[in-house]
């Protein structure tokens, strides 16, 4: 390639423009937008061509002008006519305006030849036909389009249509024929038994009446018998339209039945004045068809009941629904104890005996599949609920009996048992007045699952009947059994007691609190405590006191032990045993009187030095024995400033000075931080504040502590004087 003389290197370097960089990128002030592009292309789009009119003078330009047409429309149909009929449409059309039908229909021919199956082709070819009037012509194009496409309902409507806006009844009526033979759907027959307005003016109800027959025999399905009815109804025939409601029942059978049907049923009886008819059909549709297809039904039995029937109607209405849908839930689940429960509770309010009997029986043949009592728990007072029933709401005794029998049959009391059901069947002989039954009952049960509860049971019906040896009789079986059961030797003993038998009260006391185990000692040696209080024997319960204290340390012991020495005898019974005076005599009276009775003012004075010295007791051998239970030290020695507080039998000095001595005792409260750890031992991270308990003896030991408490009274100084610590 040449370059021109005397240009550099330099020169001939093509040089691209460079970019410039932006120096305001906000938004401009004038924005485009789609709107105006779109008008702004249209204002400068060129205006449409329009072809000149042409306008023919003589024969021969129409001839051309038809020719020209012909040629130009018949290229249209080579080229697309196949997949495009708008052409043949187009073409068809502009020779029916030229008035030549013979071409037209040549052109309606080609097209159909083409593609036979356009409905659209085949109506618009007889709608050319019937503008102009050639009605054979567009007979026979109806018959060639319902020969070749029966199944198309809109060629059958415009043939039938047409046949009767020219009058034609019985061409009507055999097209219909020929229409029936391919057995449409609903919407043939909807159309067919519309025009039976026609046949009905021409006196043919008979005819009418076999098309529906052929109409419920081709179609057989609610909606046919139900329009079959109303025709019936309307001819002023009940008992004909009752007739085929009644068919629609037996022939369709339970499985093409729907609510429908029973409701319209339902419905014509209602309107013919036939309640119980109605009532009698809205009840066998809901026990017939399935729960979760009576919805609509059962509203409009309730709606029904609401205008026709009463409130027994309304209820029995609703006690059906709630049966059926507890029925469905325990056949899904049988083993739902609960809903058998709400299913007993409904038939008990209905009131039917056969019923609810009948679902006890359902119920309880649902036994658990394991012979473990966490299952058992729920299943068992569905027998208990039945045995109540049976003997309070049917009052049938045998029944009742079998029921317990049967149940106790099936417990297996080898794994577990239930005290309730023997019990409750040994009270229930009890009120027959068969005591020999009870008794039977009752020691079977401790024969075969001896338990505490139906020990108690058992002996507070002999304690009713008055019957003392067979309780000492089941009080001896019951130690035997259970000689841990403190409540069971209180139990005896308060028996004796009551009988004036202190001895033996006092010897079954000492039997209690010697054995090895008990599972409430402290509830028998308050017990046992507290009757020789409320025997006066003041002594022998110090001896008690003393050798509880030999077993157990507790503070509430050495707490009841100087309450009991600082309290007249007497008020300690009175305590003990709430008396007739209790709500007359206040606390002060009482408290003087029993002073007064034990020694007066040096009574009280000997009474306060031995609490007091039982309180010296307590508290040393709290810091001794157990130095870490400084929180029940703690509550020992706030018993104690407050028995010398409320001392009466010395001076106001000594009291001051005996406080003061407690007082000294006490400890100082201070917060401290440790480890948190779990339960399990596990060091958690992290620390906790707790408060802790510094006794002055601590203090003496720890010189450290002095040196923390410095460091308190220096810091609350420093707060006191403003200045942060």
């Amino acid at each position: 390639m040449a370059y021109n003389a005397g240009t550099t290197a330099g020169e001939r370097e093509v040089r691209l423009p460079r970019a410039t960089a932006v120096k305001n990128r906000q938004a401009a002030s004038k924005q485009i937008t789609a709107e105006q592009i779109l008008r702004e292309s249209k204002a400068l789009q060129a205006d449409d061509f329009k072809a000149p009119v042409v306008k023919i003078s003589d024969p021969e330009e129409l001839a051309e002008y038809r020719l020209a047409k012909r040629k130009e429309m018949e290229d249209d149909v080579r080229r697309v006519g196949r997949w495009n009929p708008t052409v043949w449409v187009k073409y068809a059309q502009w020779e029916e305006q030229q008035k030549d039908f013979r071409r037209a229909r040549s052109v309606w021919e080609r097209a159909l030849d083409t593609d036979h199956r356009n409905v659209s082709l085949w109506l618009k070819y007889v709608e050319m036909e019937m503008r102009h009037r050639f009605v054979n012509h567009a007979r026979n194009v109806w018959d060639r389009a319902v020969s070749l496409l029966p199944r198309i309902d809109q060629l059958w409507y415009k043939y039938i249509h047409m046949e009767e806006m020219l009058g034609n009844v019985a061409g009507a009526r055999q097209i219909f024929e020929r229409w029936m033979k391919w057995e449409p759907d609903h919407h043939g027959w909807t159309a067919y038994i519309k025009v039976l307005g026609m046949e009905l003016r021409y006196n043919e109800a008979g005819r009418a009446r076999d098309i529906y027959e052929r109409y419920v025999r081709c179609l057989p399905d609610v909606k046919s018998w139900v329009r079959y009815a109303k025709f019936e109804m309307k001819q002023g025939d009940v008992a004909a339209a009752r007739r085929c409601y009644e068919r629609a029942v037996e022939e369709l059978g339970e499985d093409s039945q729907s609510e429908e049907l029973y409701i319209r049923f339902a419905e014509f009886e209602e309107k013919v004045k036939e309640p119980e008819r109605a009532r009698a059909i809205f009840r066998y549709g809901l026990d017939t068809l399935p729960r979760s297809g009576v919805g609509e039904l059962y509203k409009r039995f309730v709606a029904f009941e609401k205008q026709q029937g009463s409130r027994e109607g309304i209820e029995e209405v609703i006690v059906s629904e709630r049966r059926q849908q507890y029925d469905a839930e325990v056949r899904a689940n049988p083993l739902s104890y609960d809903t058998w429960f709400d299913y007993i509770r409904l038939e008990e309010g209905a009131g039917d005996l056969g019923r609810i009997r009948e679902v006890y029986e359902r119920a309880i043949a649902n036994v658990p599949p394991a012979p473990e009592k966490r299952y058992w728990q729920r299943y068992i007072y569905l027998w208990i609920m039945y045995a109540l029933f049976e003997e309070l709401v049917a009052e049938d005794v045998e029944r009742t009996r079998e029921v317990y029998r049967a149940c106790l049959k099936l417990i297996p009391h080898a794994a577990f048992t239930f005290s309730k059901i023997w019990i409750m069947a040994a009270q229930f002989e009890v009120r027959q007045l068969r005591l020999d039954a009870a008794r039977r009952i009752l020691g079977m049960a401790l024969g075969m699952a001896p338990k505490d509860k139906l020990f108690r049971s058992y002996i507070d019906m002999e304690l009713a009947l008055g019957a003392v040896d067979r309780c000492r009789t089941l009080y001896e079986k019951y130690v035997e059994w259970n000689p841990a059961s403190a409540g069971a030797w209180a139990r005896w003993a308060e028996l004796e007691r009551g009988l004036g038998e202190d001895e033996r009260a006092r010897g079954l006391y000492e039997m209690a609190v010697s054995q090895p185990a008990l599972d409430g000692p402290e509830l028998l040696w308050k017990a046992f405590i507290d009757y020789e209080i409320a025997s006066g024997r003041r002594d022998a319960a110090r001896a008690l006191y003393e050798r509880l204290l030999a077993r157990t340390r507790h503070v509430k012991v050495w707490l009841s032990y100087a309450r009991f020495e600082a309290t007249p005898l007497a008020l300690l019974a009175q305590r003990d045993e709430e008396g007739e005076e209790e709500g007359r005599v206040s606390e002060g009276e009482r408290r003087a009187e029993a002073e007064r009775a034990e020694g007066g003012a040096a009574g009280v004075a000997a009474r306060e030095a031995a609490a007091r010295r039982v309180y010296e007791r307590g508290f040393r051998a709290l810091r001794e024995g157990q130095a870490e239970a400084k929180e029940e030290a703690l509550l020992l020695l706030e018993a104690w400033r407050a028995m010398e507080a409320a001392s009466t039998c010395r001076p106001a000095e000594e009291t001051e000075a005996a406080v003061a001595a407690v007082a000294a005792k006490m400890p100082r409260r201070v917060k401290r931080k440790r480890a948190i750890v779990l339960e399990d031992g596990t060091p958690a991270g992290g620390t906790e504040e707790y408060y802790d308990y510094i006794f002055p003896d601590e203090a003496a030991a720890a010189p450290n502590l002095k040196i923390l408490e410095a460091a308190y009274k220096w810091k609350r100084a420093r707060m006191e004087a403003g200045v942060d610590a």
